[in-house]
């Protein structure tokens, strides 16, 4: 198959993200809440978006594979095809938190190659593919150089995430070594790390939707990421990455 146009792509996953924000901000903070089949939560929100999306996706080429939190796969999405989430931090954003986001990937030959992280409650978009590195709302980004720990913001995400993937004592590692260690959790999370603000983080217990968007901007941004994929023990990914000197450190203190 011949290479995807990355740029057509990117105007089409910003289109995408425009159509989400149409279905999701009316419903900000004015939504009701449902539990799915596995104890997670699922509002109007979520699914009318996903809808949104995939209409728009189809026009890049309709018979690309798409992946998504709420409608599942068509097609084999992680081989080649976009992998979705319409709302990630849908806790946070039924509770009228505003720093939820929605995630659009695109990836060839099993890669992710093109990423987009919008936060629509802060009117704030990040997006890069293979090769024309990543921008926030068009200014270029670049991920941390810090290479001290000590001195070092490092996110994570929730607590009971690190015990059922495994790395608890990891976690209680660094939470009693880093006077900065703070659960900037979710895409808000991987956003801030994008942008510098956040050095580096350690997010686990993840589905392919909530990764694949790092994962294609992380390298564009000049930063470096680690992938543990354990679903083949029955568990999700987990994801390091950041500047590149704290994320060999930071792998150190999760190594079993």
């Amino acid at each position: 198959m011949p290479p995807f146009d990355l740029e057509a792509a990117g105007r089409c996953a910003e289109a995408a993200a425009d159509a989400a924000r149409k279905e999701i901000l009316p419903r900000f903070r004015n939504v009701s809440v449902e539990t799915k089949s596995d104890g997670s939560p699922v509002t109007e929100a979520d699914l009318a978006a996903e809808r949104a999306i995939r209409e728009v996706l189809a026009g890049f080429d309709p018979e690309l594979a798409i992946l998504g939190e709420e409608f599942g796969a068509d097609g084999d999405a992680e081989e080649r095809g976009w992998i979705i989430d319409p709302i990630d931090g849908t806790i946070g954003f039924a509770r009228g938190l505003p720093l939820f986001a929605t995630l659009i990937a695109l990836v060839e030959d099993g890669e992710p190659v093109l990423g987009l992280i919008d936060l629509p409650a802060l009117d704030e978009r990040t997006i890069g593919w293979r090769g024309a590195g990543v921008r926030r709302n068009g200014a270029p980004l670049r991920i941390s150089s810090e290479t001290r720990l000590s001195r070092s913001l490092i996110a994570h995400g929730d607590r009971f995430c690190f015990d059922r993937f495994g790395w608890r004592d990891g976690f209680d590692t660094l939470n009693g070594e880093l006077p900065l260690f703070r659960g900037y959790t979710d895409a808000f999370g991987h956003a801030q790390v994008l942008g510098g603000g956040v050095d580096a983080m350690v997010d686990v217990d993840l589905n392919p939707w909530d990764a694949a968007a790092t994962q294609a901007l992380v390298p564009e941004a000049g930063g470096r990421i680690i992938t543990v994929d354990k679903r083949a023990e029955g568990q999700k990914l987990g994801l390091i990455f950041g500047s590149p000197a704290l994320v060999e450190q930071l792998e150190e203190r999760f190594k079993s």
